[in-house]
């Protein structure tokens, strides 16, 4: 099959890609070549009765298919620079926002209306929290929920289905540049070529990205690995934060060690869920715009962000061996009780059952101290004694943490202010670039390249 944009992987950054091309070269043959399934197709078997943990599924309905890892996220966009990655260094800070800002127009208008946009602008937070040490980083959020996001995706794919050629369960193997300037993709089920390829693959795809880069000599740079657990207590806790601002991003820096502490991904009366990262099982959490799926607590993750260079420089690995590791005592996500963590011993089933804490998530009790390292530990413990300075009730003894919470970082792939790569033609965005960490900012380069290719 020959077209003239190929578009690989169906996370936000393609979608985004495949509707403003659609928009504004609606001549051009589009090709989206997904691995994972059709949007109605993805379905997690774990239904916490008779399936309570992953199977190890071909193709993980969670972290592939139509929408991405972000299809059954919280659906929080947020419309920043301070954090979700590094997009304005290439194109500056206020395109990021003016596409950011596009981004949101078009969920509002594909099914979003009504959701709410919160800001951290002007809040007396940001006083309380440099008070106590603390510093609230500043950002829009639009908090469409899980359910709502959901909708967007439907709607966009059903305006999409008939304008663009969608392959869904087919991973792409290779990408080949050939002499005349165009570029072969390699699939199961044969090879299409095309002029312009759009490589969109998502965290998930990060180990495929690596070898595409290794193959095509296209230059890396290391990324970081962010660490962590992920917090869940009673959601009176955070209300008057949560209400106000719904994600609060604050960061922390240690006195023991000086190392970087961050919320990151609150869920205001949400669930705490499992995540399938190339086979290792991780938490996550989602939370609903829907008052009927709400719960009584709030989540969220606290994360130690860790940078390597010289000798070692392989962030995701040393990442992946601290989940194997959990996996291996737990058999998947391990939770602890916060006051049986700081007494040096494990949780139990009875002591879980005994909490004035439910969990939402069905999780092996146990001791989160033989599975992270001692520094990244004393962060998160000297973290949750700050957070309960503003907000009290943090650090009581039947917070829940679950363990490991870790956040992939592709590795920095090299290319120019139009997220161009060395070959003409070849685009590299979204997480698998490792430039952009989030929803909005994947959208928002999935924009910026079709305008690039619209425009030649």
């Amino acid at each position: 099959m020959n077209y003239d944009v190929i578009i690989i992987g169906a996370g936000p950054g393609g979608i985004f890609s495949a509707f403003e091309l659609v928009q504004r070269a609606p001549q051009l043959k589009v090709g989206v070549f997904e691995s994972g399934h059709a949007l109605s197709q993805r379905r997690c078997p774990i239904d916490g009765d008779k399936i309570k943990s992953c199977i190890g599924c071909k193709t993980c309905s969670i972290m592939s298919g139509f929408g991405g890892a972000g299809a059954f996220s919280d659906g929080k966009y947020n419309i920043t620079n301070d954090f979700g990655g590094t997009l304005y260094e290439y194109i500056g800070k206020k395109q990021a926002l003016e596409l950011m800002h596009y981004v949101d127009e078009i969920n509002l208008r594909y099914g979003g209306a009504g959701t709410k946009l919160y800001s951290t602008a002007g809040t007396r937070f940001k006083t309380v929290c440099i008070q106590n040490d603390l510093h609230l980083l500043d950002a829009s959020v639009r908090h469409l929920g899980t359910d709502i996001n959901y909708v967007v995706l439907e709607n966009l794919y059903n305006f999409l289905q008939d304008k663009v050629d969608f392959h869904f369960d087919t991973p792409v193997e290779s990408v080949e540049a050939l002499e005349n300037g165009t570029y072969k993709i390699h699939t199961e089920q044969g090879e299409s070529t095309c002029r312009n390829c759009v490589i969109s693959v998502g965290r998930s795809g990060s180990k495929w990205m690596e070898t595409v880069c290794r193959e095509m000599e296209i230059p890396t740079h290391s990324n970081r690995v962010d660490l962590g657990v992920r917090v869940e207590l009673p959601a009176a806790v955070f209300a008057h934060l949560t209400d106000e601002l719904y994600e609060s991003k604050i960061v922390y820096r240690t006195e023991k060690y000086g190392d970087m502490v961050r919320t990151f991904c609150m869920n205001p009366k949400g669930a705490v869920v499992n995540e399938n990262t190339n086979g290792i099982i991780t938490v996550n959490g989602h939370s609903y715009e829907d008052p009927a799926r709400q719960t009584d607590n709030t989540n969220f993750a606290l994360l130690v962000a860790k940078h390597f260079s010289e000798p070692f420089k392989d962030s995701n690995g040393y990442g992946e061996s601290i989940a194997r590791l959990s996996n291996m005592l737990g058999g998947g996500v391990i939770v602890q009780r916060f006051g049986d963590l700081i007494r040096g011993r494990r949780s139990t089933p009875k002591r879980i059952e005994e909490s004035f804490v439910t969990p939402t998530l069905s999780a092996t009790p146990g001791d989160l101290s033989l599975v992270l390292p001692k520094r990244i530990l004393d962060g998160i413990i000297e973290m949750i004694y700050a957070l309960d300075k503003i907000a009290p009730g943090t650090a009581n003894e039947d917070t829940l943490l679950y363990g490991v919470e870790v956040k992939f970082y592709n590795m920095e792939v090299s290319v120019n202010e139009k997220l161009e790569s060395k070959y003409k033609g070849l685009y590299i965005i979204g997480d698998g670039s490792g430039i952009t960490h989030s929803l909005s900012h994947a959208s928002a380069s999935g924009v910026l390249v079709a305008r690039e290719i619209a425009g030649q």
